[in-house]
């Protein structure tokens, strides 16, 4: 009996080793993991708080003295004043400033037109209105500084105190109390982890299931002589992959639904944009996951060698798509890459719907640029394919 066990365990060492590419993945493939995470983690530490500074064009204000001039903070641009509160209320942002004082003389400062005027200025229209309210008559002078902090959020209170503290500092013993920043309290519980990271987990299923579901399967189908047979009949190449492609989505969708509904019943977790926008952005996302494992199918002729190239393509998506954690403290390079993947295009649509309440339209470039690249995936995989 121990003479067959060794000879079937020596016959399929051999065979494993024989095939040089397949074992040359499962050696590489490790080694390119490691020195993906140690290019993805070269970036500067992150900062210990962020900050939204308000701004009409973008630019963050240059500043020599006060909070602003503190190393070690993350400051961020907005222009978004409704959204950046917003963020203070799930504690994604620790703080909010709007650091622009002006006179408000009614003669340097008329006021502004109600509504708005034309030409798609509405948001510049309302930062300008917040600058020059007042509580007073006119003639007084706005405070130096005006924040927004959540009272729920730890974080929060402390970057208050170093703000405050700084804010002081910079005044000088001089300081009066009509420049003392302008308080505005909000509150919110902080966005759990479990709720930002499930689009990103809804969309790695999706694409597992995508890309494993034809990639690895067809393969198996050109081994076992399936191909070769469905060669002699006048089904085209075109057809057999769009007949994949159709099927596998069915099922990714499908499977995706049951993962929703059983997640939501455990979790709880919230739902604030359109349910249409939610399920078009993953059948976007799965089209073109599924015709990216198309061109993997193409071609190769073993399983084994398949799961290497499917690893090969996966893991770097992963890693580079923010489905675990954010892009925010990576390096440069990596944020660079992580455009180029079209997980990371599927992931923060999904978040945007699911946790900032996008609608349908908002989310239409990113349906448009998942659909353009699954045409071409598709187009790549028919020209290459070969049923032997």
């Amino acid at each position: 009996m121990w003479r067959r066990i060794l000879a079937v365990l020596v016959a399929r060492n051999r065979e494993f080793y024989r095939d040089r590419a397949g074992l040359g993945w499962n050696i590489f493939m490790p080694i390119l993991m490691v020195l993906a995470f140690a290019v993805i983690f070269s970036g500067d530490p992150e900062a210990p708080f962020k900050v939204g500074v308000v701004t009409v064009d973008g630019a963050l204000p240059s500043a020599t003295t006060g909070f602003l001039a503190l190393d070690h903070i993350q400051f961020v641009p907005v222009t978004d004043l409704e959204g950046a509160i917003t963020q203070v209320d799930r504690h994604q942002l620790d703080l909010l400033l709007d650091p622009r004082p002006q006179p408000l003389n009614p003669s340097v400062h008329p006021p502004l037109p109600n509504p708005p005027p034309p030409g798609g200025r509405e948001q510049e229209h309302r930062l300008l209105e917040l600058s020059n309210s007042t509580d007073s008559a006119g003639g007084t002078e706005r405070p130096p500084l005006a924040y927004w902090v959540n009272l729920e959020s730890p974080r929060g209170y402390l970057a208050e105190r170093l703000m405050l503290g700084a804010e002081a500092g910079a005044a000088g013993p001089a300081g009066s109390r009509g420049t003392e920043p302008e308080r505005r309290t909000r509150s919110g519980a902080a966005l759990r982890y479990a709720d930002w990271v499930l689009p990103g987990i809804l969309a790695m299923n999706v694409m597992f299931s995508s890309l494993w579901g034809v990639g690895w399967v067809i393969v198996r189908y050109r081994k076992n002589g399936v191909l070769r047979r469905l060669k002699a009949t006048p089904l085209t190449p075109f057809e057999f992959l769009t007949a994949q492609v159709l099927s596998r989505l069915l099922v990714v969708m499908a499977a995706s639904f049951f993962v929703y509904v059983g997640v939501d019943l455990l979790l709880d977790f919230p739902m604030r944009g359109s349910y249409a926008a939610l399920v078009l952005i993953y059948a976007a996302g799965a089209l073109c996951l599924i015709s990216l494992g198309l061109i993997v199918a193409s071609r190769w002729r073993t399983e084994e060698l398949a799961n290497g190239v499917l690893n090969l393509i996966s893991w770097p998506l992963l890693l580079l798509s923010g489905v675990w954690y954010s892009m925010e403290g990576t390096s440069g390079i990596a944020r660079f890459l992580s455009q180029l993947s079209p997980l990371t295009h599927l992931v923060d649509a999904a978040r945007r719907v699911m946790i900032d309440g996008a609608q349908l339209v908002d989310i239409l470039p990113q349906v448009a640029l998942l659909a353009a690249l699954a045409l071409v995936f598709i187009g790549i995989a028919a020209w290459l394919f070969r049923w032997e």
